[in-house]
């Protein structure tokens, strides 16, 4: 016959029902997370970075980073073999990347639309030359374009002059194709585009896809190389041949192919430790995977909750999962080692028989420590949910990521693990360790005054570095490596690729508006150019003219017959002998210019003007913008960033009186490396707030928990000097502080609050003053090895971004528990675990 239960344990079948319920929602529960992750998509897009409302200069920022010009250029450089292979190479290369629809333009310097756009210019010189004004066609404006024509034959572009003076004997074709070849210009070798050190034939290839729409930039760099490939193979030793690549969109696949080896390799290696570690102290398979059950369910929580939110997970808030296995996996390291009880023999016993209410030592963990651990969460919680009002959405996605996520994994460990734990439950015997912790934390306090040394040394650090603590620019977010923005650097050099720093952009309701908006502004720049403030500037009106100013250009076309008397006088005043029959071409293509249709932007394609349109005239959500790229003069520099930077750059003085002088009432310059400094100086001063205040409600909870402003301080010191110890050491390190290091810092208040809270545990011994138990110590030094597995490999990741959490979390959170030991105050350390039969009698009054 079965006994009958003994005193004090519930009949069997009690509490199984709400067992089973809690497993139950709990399996729901991740299965409905599958599902969603499974319907998520990732992204490495650094504009998540960039601010939800941002101004009218940051909102052209955004949309440059996003879809600009610039976003979809892949630059292209092609080593190795002699001159003639590498130019055999990219003509191979190009021809097979021409045919591609997900290329908008190749080029590589052959001539492969110079016919297109020359008899395109030719057909439409009198709509397209601002020239054309009525005093060009008068008797002396005639006679003094015909007398510059006549002055070129005599020059190297007398050939062409010669040819086109019967058709143009005023220029417009000549003037147009100069304006047009304004822009630098890459070397050419043997009838390719070359690099200035002629070892390396250059291309220049613009995608048809969005440079934020990674996968599509992800296909194109592969059809690039796939093309390189088949052209090598024709080629004898074509292993001596390289590929280079770079551009936005290739630095955007770059950094996510680099996010997610780091996630994986560096995950993996953290989950290999902290499994190491924990089989060392559980001694169980079973036990360790019953201990990595909030830490998933966590990460699930998290990716979540994020999708839902936003639609879609950035790489770095993937990444930043990989710390959440360090410090959701705490708790239940709190609860397995808390709860373990030893007989006085040193044999191990189980921490319970049963996970019902019966279990002595799990309702003494509940009742004694459970408040600790859920007040440790809150702190953390508080501390996040700052980040939760950020204008940025890559550190909202952060806070909600890390709110869900250690929620979950607490409430887990809490409701469920619990219920999972069966009757031979049981980890290894700590209590030698226990004694051996509790010697040395009672010698700890003896470290106060080296203590205070070494915070009054990092103040002064801070306060010596004060001016290279913080970055103050964005690029300082970058993920990209130096080594590729090297190689960038060069290639641009190389091309001559377009710089977009400065931009004036007009906005308007129409195509019409914006076109006539930038027309008048380029009325003001001209002059700017022929002074030498500018060295040019691109305008979509030169390409394609407003329906008003195409309009006023052909009314400045006299007819035929006025035009010929006009032209007989012109050309009896010329010095060189001229019949007036000779211009009969010219009168016939004006009186034809008259009877031509507008032009269309339609009438561009298959030209290379169109690709510079499309760059320049866009249209989002039914508003047109216009824009106009600035070239600084080579010999233009920035006074106030001379010592640290040689590019060119502009008086924005001048060139906003320009602007404002065009009365454009939607006209807006912009200097972009300027705004983006701008915006991430905003972004730290925003953090910054948002972090104190993140400190504030955590003092207030604090103070409403605990009942003791002495306690408050007691429990925030350690954290506080752990903090600034980091930020010296990575100041005399010469690491430049980012907001990234700014979240590492609540990281380090998150996780360590957990050690401070339970070095002040406010639980009273015999003796009537604080103790800590054994179990306790080891519990503590047990999550801090794996917070610091979790955390510290993420030093050793290729993404800066993440490096930054690695760098700070992991020295943070040693220091957060040798500080809260340090700092503690005065307090017994029992060296002896209770036994059994007397913890239960103490849980039995307590609970």
């Amino acid at each position: 016959m079965r006994e009958p239960p003994s005193a004090g344990t519930p009949p069997r079948g009690i509490g199984r029902p709400l067992r089973q319920r809690a497993v139950l929602l709990w399996l729901m529960f991740l299965l409905a997370c599958a599902v969603i992750i499974s319907r998520t998509t990732f992204t490495a897009d650094l504009s998540a970075f960039l601010p939800r409302s941002p101004s009218a200069g940051q909102r052209v920022l955004v949309d440059q980073l996003r879809d600009g010009l610039v976003s979809r250029l892949i630059l292209v450089g092609i080593e190795g073999g002699d001159p003639a292979a590498r130019a055999t190479l990219s003509r191979n290369v190009a021809a097979a990347l021409r045919g591609d629809a997900q290329f908008a333009s190749v080029n590589n310097g052959e001539p492969v639309s110079e016919a297109r756009d020359q008899q395109f210019i030719f057909a439409h010189r009198y709509v397209l030359s601002p020239a054309v004004t009525p005093q060009r066609f008068s008797v002396d404006g005639l006679h003094q374009a015909l007398g510059d024509s006549l002055d070129l034959l005599g020059s190297s572009a007398g050939m062409f002059t010669k040819d086109l003076l019967p058709h143009d004997p005023t220029g417009e074709v000549a003037a147009l194709v100069n304006r047009l070849d304004s822009g630098a210009q890459p070397s050419s070798q043997d009838g390719v585009w070359a690099s200035r050190d002629g070892k390396r034939a250059v291309l220049v290839v613009q995608t048809a896809g969005a440079g934020s729409d990674t996968d599509a930039q992800a296909r194109a760099i592969a059809t690039v190389q796939h093309a390189f490939d088949a052209a090598t193979h024709a080629l004898p030793n074509p292993a001596s041949y390289h590929l280079l690549m770079t551009g936005p969109g290739v630095f955007s696949v770059e950094t996510r192919d680099n996010i997610k080896h780091d996630v994986a390799r560096l995950s993996a290696v953290s989950l290999a430790l902290i499994v190491a570690l924990l089989l060392v102290v559980y001694r169980s398979p079973l036990t360790l995977v019953l201990g990595l059950l909030p830490v998933l369910s966590g990460v699930a929580a998290g990716l979540a909750a994020v999708s839902l939110a936003f639609g879609t997970v950035h790489g770095i808030t993937l990444g930043f999962g990989t710390t959440l296995i360090g410090e959701a996996v705490d708790y239940s390291i709190y609860l397995f080692v808390q709860s373990s009880r030893v007989q006085t023999q040193g044999t191990t016993l189980a921490a319970g028989s049963s996970a019902t209410r019966g279990d002595p030592a799990l309702r003494e963990w509940i009742g004694q420590y459970w408040p600790t651990i859920r007040l440790g969460v809150l702190t953390s919680i508080c501390g996040f949910a700052s980040m939760l009002f950020s204008g940025f959405p890559g550190l909202v996605q952060l806070g909600l990521y890390s709110i869900a996520g250690l929620t979950t994994a607490a409430l887990v460990t809490r409701f469920v693990l619990p219920h999972l734990r069966g009757a031979r439950f049981a980890i290894r015997d700590v209590a030698p360790l226990g004694a051996a912790l509790a010697r040395i934390t009672a010698a700890a306090p003896r470290l106060r005054w080296p203590l205070v040394a070494l915070l009054v040394a990092s103040v002064a650090t801070l306060v010596f570095h004060r001016g290279q603590v913080w970055s103050h620019e964005l690029s300082a977010l970058s993920p990209v490596s130096r080594q590729s923005l090297a190689l960038d650097e060069s290639l641009r050099a190389d091309v001559g690729a377009p710089d977009v720093r400065y931009l004036v952009v007009i906005s308007g309701a129409s195509q019409e508006a914006v076109l006539e908006g930038a027309e008048k502004v380029s009325a003001q720049l001209q002059p700017l150019v022929d002074k030498g403030v500018l060295a040019g500037f691109e305008s979509p009106a030169l390409y394609l003219p407003s329906v008003a100013a195409q309009r006023a250009r052909l009314a400045s076309l006299p007819s035929a017959e006025v035009l010929a008397t006009r032209m007989r006088e012109a050309v009896a005043n010329q010095s060189i002998g001229v019949k007036p029959d000779a211009f009969a071409p010219f009168i016939a293509d004006v009186q034809a210019a008259r009877q031509q249709p507008l032009l269309q932007r339609a009438d561009l394609r298959g030209t290379s003007m169109a690709l510079a349109v499309d760059a320049l005239l866009t249209e989002r959500a039914g508003r047109w913008s216009a824009m106009l790229s600035l070239r600084a003069p080579d010999s233009a520099h920035d006074a106030a960033h001379a010592s640290t930077a040689n590019e060119p750059s502009l008086d924005a003085d001048t060139i906003r009186a320009a602007v404002a002088g065009a009365q454009v009432p939607d006209a807006l310059f912009v200097d972009m490396k300027a705004e983006a400094d701008r915006l991430y100086i905003n972004y730290v001063r925003e953090d910054i707030h948002l972090s104190l205040a993140g400190l504030g409600a955590i003092v207030v909870l604090l103070l409403i928990a605990l009942r003791s402003p002495q306690a408050v301080v007691r429990t925030l010191a350690p954290l506080i000097a752990a903090v600034l110890v980091v930020c010296a050491g990575l100041a005399l390190a010469g690491e430049q502080l980012t907001i990234l290091h700014l979240i590492g810092m609540l990281l380090i208040v998150a996780v360590g609050s957990n050690y401070a809270l339970f070095f002040n545990q406010p639980n009273h011994g015999s003796s009537g003053v604080p103790s800590i138990a054994p179990q306790t110590l080891v519990s503590l030094l047990i999550a801090n090895l794996a917070t610091v597995a979790g955390f510290g490999l993420l030093a050793l990741a290729r993404v800066p971004l993440l490096k930054a959490f690695g760098l700070t979390v992991g020295p943070g959170a040693i220091l957060a528990l040798l500080f809260s030991a340090i700092l503690a105050p005065a307090i017994t350390r029992a060296t002896r675990v209770t036994p059994p039969v007397a913890t239960e009698q103490r849980s039995g009054e307590r609970v």
